[in-house]
């Protein structure tokens, strides 16, 4: 079973044997492919649309997985019990719903120790939802697949979670007399900005194109409201450029 390379890229970061839940899994091809190869030993499919649980049952019928992979209707974490897993995976979904998700399953995640979270957009509000719950993120994945640019973030539970965090979001020197704020750190990724690939550099590229797209739309409105929006958009949009400048001059 080959999965995309977004999907592998997450069930490379799943410690291998354990049990996991894949929530919002739709087919459930995470969940197969990960227990058809070993690398986990077990695991659940949360899945919330009837369409896509139907789909999951299939799929993991068809694998014989029937034993391993238990397909589940709900909502977020609802479909688990606490202490049931040893590491959740969200995929697919934006940063404010992975959060919101986390957030109103906060008893589910007794006995989790790894959390593997690929959201479309919004990945500020996920790293700062795992630094104000005391998780440490312990990997950043940036890659291009079909046109479009994913982040994968895998967070752990670790003793001295705050003063790993403070090391992590430690404000840092880069060239050009800037620094890289704890903000800048949560909006780009304290791991994806330290060795800046080409895909990084090419979505804030991205980034940019769409605040002036909005700069554009706001500069045909006449009311003083839009006057001052625009002069903010600018200056978000000078710090950015300064910022990537900088950071490709960092780049090795």
């Amino acid at each position: 079973m080959k999965l995309s390379a977004r999907l592998q890229k997450i069930a490379d970061y799943l410690p291998e044997g354990c049990t996991f839940a894949d929530i919002g899994s739709d087919h459930a091809l995470l969940p197969a492919a990960a227990v058809l190869t070993g690398r986990a030993a077990g695991a659940v499919a949360g899945e919330v649309n009837d369409g896509p649980l139907e789909a999951a049952k299939r799929q993991v019928a068809s694998a014989g997985l029937g034993s391993k992979i238990s397909v589940r209707k709900g909502n977020g974490l609802a479909v688990i019990k606490a202490g049931e897993v040893g590491v959740i995976t969200i995929a697919g979904m934006g940063g404010a719903l992975i959060a919101a998700i986390l957030s109103e399953g906060l008893d589910k995640l007794k006995g989790v120790q790894r959390l593997i979270l690929q959201p479309n957009v919004g990945e500020d509000m996920v790293r700062r939802w795992l630094l104000e719950q005391g998780w440490v993120l312990t990997a950043e994945e940036i890659l291009e697949e079909d046109g479009k640019i994913y982040e994968i973030l895998v967070a752990d539970r670790l003793e001295d979670a705050s003063s790993a965090n403070g090391e992590i979001y430690k404000e840092r020197p880069i060239p050009g007399g800037l620094r890289l704020t704890k903000e800048w750190l949560i909006l780009m990724g304290p791991i994806l900005s330290r060795n800046p690939e080409d895909v990084f550099f090419a979505k804030w590229e991205s980034e940019l194109d769409k605040l002036a797209k909005i700069r554009k739309q706001i500069g045909k409105s006449g009311q003083d409201s839009a006057r001052q929006k625009e002069a903010e958009l600018d200056q978000q949009m000078n710090q950015l450029k300064e910022v990537l400048a900088c950071l490709r001059k960092d780049k090795p």
